[in-house]
């Protein structure tokens, strides 16, 4: 699960020598608002449609100040990196380097959520369970001590704080339709039940909002 596995060299990166105009033509070619720019294969940074806009788009974009010149991972960065930085940084692209910070391509957001959306955990069926704890009393080898108490299985896990409150949610996927029996055994050692989604109706409501994002992003 590193960088190299998503990058993507179709995009094609922008030169100093390009002006605002032909950059701008680029992204709507791509239908992107962020591109990279590259020197004899050292990036220099991103440039974004806002930045070339405030700029006299007849000029060079090696003339411009870019805003995202730090903004890229190596090759042999974990895909959680990328997500970091992307959240980070509000972009929908992140160009990818060697350790000679050397070009090699881009990620795209599009490109991490397929990923990640195709993965065994997401794909194989089951349930959505989502528990809200006190940082004190969480303990995830205790939480799937309790769902394979009734024979089910935790395929993924993900775990938020929920700021000042001490508190954090625990979101689980199981391999089960039916938690039933799963919820009532929580409930029983006093974790509370936020949440719990049956995964043909949950999927369908993610499914509709992962439908409106790559619409959004193309647009």
């Amino acid at each position: 699960m590193v960088a190299e596995i998503l990058i993507s060299n179709e995009i094609v990166p922008l030169k100093t020598s390009d002006t605002g105009e032909e950059a701008l033509n680029v992204m709507s070619d791509y239908f992107l608002r962020y591109l990279p720019i590259v020197n004899n294969s050292q990036l220099l940074g991103i440039l974004s449609e806002d930045e070339i806009l405030d700029h006299d788009v007849s000029e060079p974009i090696g003339s411009y100040r870019l805003s995202y010149q730090h903004s890229y991972v190596t090759a042999k960065d974990h895909i959680y990196v990328v997500m970091r930085l992307l959240a980070e940084s509000g972009l929908t692209i992140i160009p990818v380097v060697d350790d000679d910070k050397n070009y090699l391509g881009v990620i795209t957001l599009e490109a991490l959520l397929q990923y990640f959306a195709g993965m065994a955990s997401f794909a194989s069926p089951g349930s959505i369970l989502v528990l809200e704890v006190a940082s004190r009393d969480y303990s995830m080898s205790e939480i799937a001590r309790i769902v394979e108490s009734e024979s089910a299985l935790i395929l993924s896990s993900f775990v938020s704080s929920v700021p000042e409150s001490g508190l954090v949610e625990v979101t689980l996927k199981i391999n089960r339709q039916n938690l039933q029996s799963v919820i009532a055994t929580f409930v029983r050692f006093n974790y509370r039940i936020k949440a719990s989604f049956n995964e043909a109706t949950y999927l369908d409501s993610l499914k509709e909002r992962y439908d409106a994002l790559m619409s959004y992003l193309n647009v």
